[in-house]
């Protein structure tokens, strides 16, 4: 059949820019872009080189009126949105007419089939027409093929009238007979646990890393505690007993042990290592003194004899008692005279001379 045998009217008997693509009304422009480019492989002037002249100028006419068209009218939204439209005007048409009766036996088989898989055989339909609608350049295969593809369409959209949107399903991609129901078993739902936050997540991790004595890993993973959550004491006193590890930043050590102890005073690595960065806390096993060592020092004071104390510590404390007493009264005499404003010179002369001497 040469080029002259395609005259307008025969053209114009495929108004369905989804039967000449072999697509469903449901496809995306994905699947209307890669079946384009099936169609137009198969068509290419360059496969049918060495065939005679005729194929050559079918397949050019086919592709330059035909399939070229089909695609612009489909490669956007808008275009698939407006030609569906107008199949479902169609459908409501031939409806108000008559009962719709298809007269390819593959569309009474989808007006017949179960609701439930109607999308299934739909999709598997048109993917099995369209293997063999552009196989061989024979017009009426292509015809009848193109026809059939036409009235799915038609009886689909029929079975889909009450739906708003005819949307896209990929069921057809599959053998009908796998094609079975999901079945979907919620999981159970646990009350009790607990789901970790992001920063005990990082303090978590900073934990292990100190175990193994990876204090830069750890350092980061507290920072990033920090900065999601600032109100932890132990997320400083952790990082900061990593700065002291590491021994390159004291000052950053401090600082940290000095929040978590603003933060919490009785913090375990605080009461540890704050010590060694100058802040004023007691080691943990000495906290029961605090409140003791807070007091001032109470003045020492004689202790009260008895009867019942022996001999030689009465004689050690009344010794003692006098040799303070004299040491007193010699530092007394040491300080200016009375009635001279020039101190007493008592180098020369002994001491209890100087303590006892003369006015």
């Amino acid at each position: 059949m040469s080029y002259s045998a395609l005259p307008s009217e025969w053209i114009k008997k495929f108004a369905d820019p989804y039967a000449i693509l072999g697509i469903p009304v449901a496809a995306d422009d994905r699947r209307v872009l890669k079946r384009y480019r099936d169609i137009a492989k198969r068509l290419h002037p360059d496969r049918y080189a060495l065939a005679g002249g005729n194929e050559k100028e079918l397949a050019t006419q086919l592709l330059a009126r035909l399939v070229n068209p089909a695609y612009e009218q489909l490669k956007q939204d808008k275009g698939r949105a407006e030609h569906t439209a107008l199949l479902r005007i169609k459908v409501r048409r031939l409806c108000r007419e008559g009962p719709l009766t298809p007269e390819s036996e593959i569309a009474r088989k989808l007006m017949e089939h179960p609701v439930t898989g109607v999308d299934t055989f739909y999709e598997q339909s048109i993917s099995t027409l369209a293997q063999s609608q552009y196989e061989s350049l024979e017009l009426e295969k292509f015809e009848s093929i193109t026809q059939q593809i036409s009235e799915l369409n038609l009886v689909y959209l029929q079975l889909k009238m009450g739906d708003g949107i005819v949307r896209e399903r990929r069921t057809g991609l599959i053998a009908a007979a796998e094609a079975q129901p999901v079945q979907f078993t919620p999981a159970p739902t646990n009350p009790e646990v607990v789901t970790e936050s992001y920063d005990q997540r990082h303090y978590r991790r900073a934990q292990e890393y100190a175990k193994k004595g990876a204090w830069n890993q750890a350092i980061q993973e507290l920072r990033d505690a920090i900065k999601i959550k600032a109100t932890k004491s132990e997320y400083h006193s952790l990082l900061g007993v990593a700065y002291l590890h590491q021994q390159k930043f004291p000052g950053m050590a401090k600082v940290h042990l000095k929040r978590a102890y603003e933060l919490n005073p009785k913090d375990p690595l605080v009461l540890k290592f704050g010590a060694k960065v100058g802040l004023p806390v007691a080691s943990p096993g000495r906290t029961h003194n605090n409140s003791q060592r807070s007091q001032p020092p109470k003045p020492r004071s004689a202790p009260a004899r008895s009867s019942q104390d022996s001999p030689q510590l009465s004689q050690s404390v009344d010794r003692r008692g006098f040799w303070d007493w004299l040491l007193r009264k010699r530092s007394d005499r040491a300080h200016f005279s009375p009635g001279a404003q020039q101190p007493v010179k008592t180098q020369k002369r002994g001491w209890l001379a100087a303590l006892f001497g003369g006015r």
